[in-house]
């Protein structure tokens, strides 16, 4: 028998975080829609890779934040615009304004502690650069003592794997 679950066929973890940022999608439109103003005590802590695709942020806070940046969605930002894909945000950081520009596939966290809500996502960020790998050793065909490529009894050159279950 076997020790977990099958593997699905359907992304539903994929469907799931889609689903999820949609939900960030929509309530940034609606303060959008609303003026700009948060209503109430609200208020948003958003985290976001900031290496990720479509990410623009100015270079000093690139330098500062290489890999993760949070921002804070109170009293002071302007110009907030929200679409399918992301939003763009003006913020102030130490008196120098800045735009900001997050697609929301970057967010790894949304959080709005006035009514303690939050949403932890898996960033769909592609790694940068490609991992290491070694060359396999087991793409070459085994050679026999005359040098010859080695086949079966039946004279294909075939390797036949049974992958069954452990009884």
């Amino acid at each position: 028998m076997s020790e977990g679950p099958p593997d699905s066929l359907i992304p539903y973890d994929e469907i799931v975080q889609e689903a999820l940022r949609a939900v960030v999608g929509r309530v940034l439109s609606e303060i959008e829609s609303g003026g700009g103003s948060l209503p109430g005590m609200h208020h948003f802590y958003i985290t976001f890779k900031t290496q990720a695709p479509g990410v623009s942020i100015p270079p000093h806070l690139e330098e500062q934040f290489p890999d993760e940046m949070t921002i804070v969605l109170q009293n002071k930002f302007w110009d907030l615009s929200v679409d399918s894909d992301g939003f763009s945000v003006g913020l102030s950081f130490n008196q120098i304004p800045a735009k900001l520009v997050v697609p929301f596939s970057a967010i790894t966290d949304f959080v709005d502690p006035a009514v303690d809500f939050g949403l932890k996502f898996q960033a769909t960020v592609p790694d940068l650069e490609p991992q290491p790998y070694e060359d396999a050793e087991n793409d070459s065909p085994e050679l026999g003592e005359d040098g010859s490529v080695s086949t079966s009894e039946d004279g294909s050159n075939v390797v036949t794997v049974d992958f069954g279950r452990k009884k």
